[in-house]
């Protein structure tokens, strides 16, 4: 169970921050809408965005992690130091690089990330700037993501899991001040929203520094140089990017096919949004905690304990994750409604977003139990495999997005949700591969409480899904317009928390978690307690 109260600390922190999220997304949202200046801030921010989720939610660390922590229990703590000290110089060389480069080549840049940008030059060149202006966020995250490893790899999990919500804070004072000065879907709303993104990377690096200082271990930087351990750090970390951000790269290729049709990249960035709550809660608690409790379970030897945080993983991410991916394809229309429809936000833009949500609900399963299996990979040192399948994913994900936007075009349905759809078959087809291996090995075997757990999972789960379909149906005269903003909150809160309680019924009264164990979770301290 303190594996449990791991994913608890980094959940409940997580969930913190995609709370200040949502309130940050409901600003810009009222703010820039779907309109150029949105679909160019939204570029702007997706391209650095996309390098801090590759490094600081776990594919940096599925490299580090595992040679940190075997310098760390293996040779000690002044040699894992030296090790950390080669890594951070190395990194600050190759993104300050990569940053300059971006700044002067980033006219070039913007025909490959929004193509379609290039239709309209207003809003192709304020994409330019905007992302100018966000660029230096990929080398404070890529910071962060380094401290964070170190961190994580001793069992502190506090300050890499709360910097999100650093970013989100900044984001909404920033989205504050451009709305007192009257700014609205402008592009100095714009700008000033990128000048945002670039203090919040300063603000997140600070956060992680002093989370090191504070924890005995602060790091200098040395002169970069091509040793033994960054060697084996490059030839790991190149395909744990790949393999641990495909989720990302897929979002990524979607939003380059969605420049050429307007407001698409908005829609699918607003959908993005909503489900990744879920996501990020349960999908970034379990790569964070899994990671390096699996590492330190290898070196011991002990394939028990390995197996047991395996299916304990499992059965943590599935406990949460069907409900919430049955409740966003079930009231899709009813979220987007309430969180967004407000300001330059019309009710046009509901249905694509809220299409495009209910489609990434189907496949969110499938993103968590990726960040579930991938741990067994790296932990191994191992990430050519995931690699290898997440560049199949890849590869299916960019050629259904394409042929699919079309196709979609061509039959008068929205195109955009072509590549919602492709995204969703690409995370079931890569999380489909790593489990198939891993069983094939014998390093992931399902024990007896797993197998008796995930029927009544999705029993409780249609349980839920009834009651909450009912509700939402009764609730409706409440959620949407002309109803204040307030009462649409309201029930909203009400439907969430009706589910929230019929599933917590469900799930007792099903045996699939029992009071002793939910009180275990809730205060039992011991050895792995992250605080």
């Amino acid at each position: 169970m303190n594996l449990y109260r791991a994913f608890a600390t980094v959940g409940g922190l997580t969930m913190i921050s995609r709370v200040f999220g949502f309130l940050r997304d409901i600003l810009i949202a009222a703010t820039l809408g779907s309109g150029a200046v949105a679909d160019a801030f939204f570029v702007a921010f997706r391209f650095p965005n996309l390098f801090r989720r590759l490094f600081a939610e776990g594919a940096f660390n599925s490299a580090f992690v595992p040679l940190f922590a075997k310098k760390l229990e293996g040779e000690g703590k002044e040699a894992a130091r030296a090790f950390a000290e080669e890594a951070l110089a190395g990194l600050v060389f190759v993104i300050l690089a990569l940053t300059i480069v971006a700044e002067i080549t980033m006219p070039f840049l913007m025909l490959g990330l929004a193509p379609g940008f290039n239709a309209n030059p207003d809003k192709f060149d304020l994409a330019v700037l905007l992302t100018r202006i966000t660029m230096p966020y990929l080398l404070c995250m890529s910071l962060v993501a380094l401290f964070s490893g170190v961190l994580n790899s001793v069992g502190k999990f506090v300050e890499s899991s709360a910097v999100s919500i650093v970013l989100n804070v900044t984001m909404m004072a920033a989205t504050l001040f451009a709305l007192a000065l009257g700014l609205r879907n402008e592009p100095l709303a714009g700008i000033v929203q990128a000048w945002g993104v670039f203090a919040a990377g300063l603000l997140q690096l600070w956060v992680l520094l002093d989370g090191a200082r504070r924890n005995g271990l602060s790091l200098r930087l040395r002169w970069p140089r091509l040793s033994d351990g960054v060697r084996r750090l490059v030839a790991l970390g190149i395909p744990g990017i790949v393999a641990g951000g495909v989720t990302q790269l897929n979002i990524v290729i979607g939003t380059v096919i969605a420049s050429l049709q307007d407001g698409a990249v908005s829609h699918l960035y607003y959908a993005d949004r909503v489900y990744e709550l879920p996501l990020a809660i349960v999908g970034i608690a379990v790569g964070v905690v899994l990671l390096p409790d699996v590492s330190r379970q290898l070196r011991a030897g002990n394939r028990a304990a390995v197996l047991d945080s395996q299916n304990r993983s499992l059965e943590f991410a599935m406990l949460l994750t069907v409900p919430a991916a049955a409740a966003l394809a079930i009231v899709p229309t009813e979220l987007v409604t309430v969180l967004f429809e407000r300001g330059a936000f019309t009710p046009a833009d509901t249905p694509p977003t809220a299409y495009a949500l209910a489609i990434f609900a189907l496949g969110l399963p499938s993103f968590v139990l990726i960040k579930v299996f991938s741990p067994a990979y790296f932990a191994r040192e191992d990430t050519a495999t995931p690699m290898r399948y997440a560049s199949i994913s890849l590869a299916a994900n960019t050629l259904g997005s394409i042929a699919l936007f079309f196709l979609f075009r061509t039959a008068g349905l929205m195109p955009h949700l072509g590549i919602a759809v492709a995204t969703t078959l690409g995370g079931w087809l890569n999380a489909g591969l790593l489990y198939a291996t891993l069983a094939r090995r014998g390093e992931f075997v399902g024990d007896k409480r797993l197998l008796r757990a995930l029927p009544r999972i999705v029993l409780a789960t249609l349980v839920m899904a009834v009651a909450v379909w009912a509700m939402a149906h009764e609730l409706e005269p409440w959620l949407g317009l002309p109803s204040p903003t307030g009462l649409r909150f309201g029930a909203l809160t009400a439907l969430v928390g009706a589910g929230l309680l019929v599933y917590g019924l469900a799930i007792l009264a099903l045996g699939v978690i029992d009071r002793r164990q939910l009180r275990s979770v809730l205060w039992r301290r011991g050895s792995a307690d992250p605080a």
